[in-house]
């Protein structure tokens, strides 16, 4: 079994390519693959508790996330300098995620067979 890492740092509903990320790491996963996420930069936006995109009329890509557990994608990463350059803090997230600081990504890259950035 290849380990797959899924590197975010999109904001939410910024277009088709975070719907179309989550699509391949959902179909990835259904496969049994090990997926992993990444969030950096705006990405860690993704898990942002209250979000409320309907309201715009774009579709609500947090409750994806929450689904992830069915496809056993149980290992979400996010970065701490991303966090705190954002304002946000783990409590803030809709997700358990565990936090890397900049300085140890690479070394948690290493870790995987494929990584995927988007």
């Amino acid at each position: 079994m290849k380990r797959y890492l899924f590197v975010l740092s999109r904001p939410p509903h910024s277009g088709a390519q975070v719907q179309e990320m989550l699509d391949i790491i959902l179909t990835t996963a259904a496969f049994d693959q090990h997926v992993s996420i990444l969030l950096l930069d705006d990405g860690v936006f993704q898990l942002k508790n209250g979000q409320t995109p309907e309201i715009a009329g774009m579709k609500d890509t947090a409750a994806i996330f929450k689904a992830l557990e069915i496809y056993d994608v149980n290992d979400i990463y996010a970065e701490v300098e991303s966090l705190q350059e954002r304002g946000l803090k783990p409590v803030d997230l809709c997700l358990p995620a565990r936090e890397f600081y900049r300085k140890d990504i690479a070394e948690l890259m290493k870790r995987f067979d494929i990584v995927f950035a988007g």
